[in-house]
């Protein structure tokens, strides 16, 4: 807590300092960011969503509990105190259950939030701006009232209430991206951040939550950043920074970023200069594995071992046999936006169990063989010859590291 404040005051008095966030689910890609962490030092932020894992086990199969202790366990493992790493949940409310009647989705929500903080989860988004149960969307003023319900509940249940820290405001895309492809994205005007804070403000003094305000740190934004299937909207600070100003006159507060995915490093700098102070990125880290994992295939084809992990096609039936994570995305059977699109519909498949199995069969097969560097070369860029690390795990690692390493350029730490 006190060195995140730290980080943020520095911020708000113009230094471009900030902190990225990694929310993922996936074991390789947290396995490269706890190496990272382990080489570095530096603090690091990992985030699960309400949609990944909550109490009914979301698309992980994963609690709130399993989650920490899976960290905690590969943390361990990769000699990162637990000190050094911030645990938060993303988008914490209803829109699991957003379907059913309100109070019963604000009943889900409850024990979704408790479960988090019981769990040992400090960074925690409140998020209950979806319309539940067919209703019309709700005004400010009930978004405000149901996220202070759901704080209500996780300064009752948290081991430590003042190490929690809080995310208010949903001005970003839902959770698991887009559905369409975007045309045009509209800044957060300084008047609906203006009327986010006052009716988060009133709901926050209603339920006498006044120490738990003193902790809120940052409000989600739209800044103008997004990415749809094939395109990407780079950040224009020209046209936020009427939004990037509006913070100040708020103590303690800057804004979170979300869809920050695939911005060029010059622009997620330019958001932390504009008091982003919060980079939320995800589906980039997945990509970037999956753009490994498809290298290191490339790499096992030539070398024909007597069990070939055969992951394309493998992921290729998971994807065809089992199509609700894409089938409202992609339209028709294009297999270049399945596999290939920033929306990287493909990260909901590594999990699965066959699919899981032929990435093992892959790494074990490059582990086992003599792999020629002049092979680990023509795959990978950037490798200084005569010191190519042929282990399949170090390339996914490194490939991965891509994108850690310039989340903590940008955020000048």
């Amino acid at each position: 807590m006190n060195a995140i404040c730290n980080m943020i005051d520095r911020n708000r008095k113009g230094e471009p300092v900030g902190l990225p966030s990694f929310c993922t689910a996936n074991a390789h890609v947290l396995q490269a960011i706890l190496s990272h962490a382990a080489a570095t030092g530096k603090l690091t932020v990992i985030e699960a969503t309400c949609n990944q894992v909550n109490q009914e086990g979301g698309y992980t199969g994963m609690t709130p509990r399993d989650y920490m202790e899976w960290v905690r366990g590969m943390a361990a493992d990769a000699g990162v105190p637990m000190t050094h790493l911030i645990l938060g949940g993303d988008h914490l409310g209803p829109n699991p259950w957003k379907s059913r009647p309100a109070e019963e989705a604000m009943e889900k929500a409850r024990e979704l939030v408790r479960l988090y903080v019981e769990a040992g989860f400090t960074k925690i988004h409140l998020d209950a701006s979806m319309p539940l149960g067919g209703e019309a969307p709700p005004s400010f003023e009930t978004i405000a009232a149901r996220a202070a319900d759901l704080c209500v509940v996780a300064e009752t249940h948290a081991p430590d209430p003042s190490a929690l820290i809080y995310i208010v405001g949903t001005e970003v895309p839902i959770p698991g991206g887009e559905t369409e492809e975007p045309d045009a994205l509209d800044v957060t005007s300084v008047d609906r951040l203006q009327r986010t804070i006052d009716t988060h403000r009133a709901a926050w003094t209603e339920r006498g939550l006044d120490a738990a305000w003193e902790r809120i740190v940052s409000v989600v934004t739209q800044p103008g950043v997004d990415f749809g299937h094939s395109s990407v909207f780079v950040y224009d600070p020209e046209a936020a920074a009427d939004l990037s100003q509006a913070i100040l006159p708020s103590p303690g507060l800057t804004f979170e970023a979300h869809s920050t995915d695939y911005q060029p490093t010059a622009s997620l700098a330019e958001l932390v200069g504009s008091h982003f102070f919060f980079l939320k990125v995800g589906p980039e880290l997945t990509f970037r594995f999956r753009e490994a994992v498809w290298a290191l295939a490339d790499i096992e084809a030539r070398l024909d071992p007597a069990t070939p992990s055969r992951l394309r096609e493998v992921v290729a039936k998971a994807m065809e046999d089992n199509p609700a994570y894409w089938s409202d995305y992609y339209r028709g059977t294009d297999l270049l936006q399945r596999i290939f699109s920033y929306s990287d519909r493909i990260r909901y498949y590594w999990a699965m169990p066959e699919v899981a199995k032929a990435v093992d069969q892959l790494i074990e097969n490059l582990t086992q063989l003599d792999v020629p560097p002049t092979l680990v070369t023509q795959a990978f860029s950037g490798l200084e010859f005569g010191q190519v690390n042929t282990d399949p795990v170090a390339l996914i690692d490194r490939h991965i590291g891509k994108c850690i390493k310039r989340y903590y350029s940008a955020c000048s730490i």
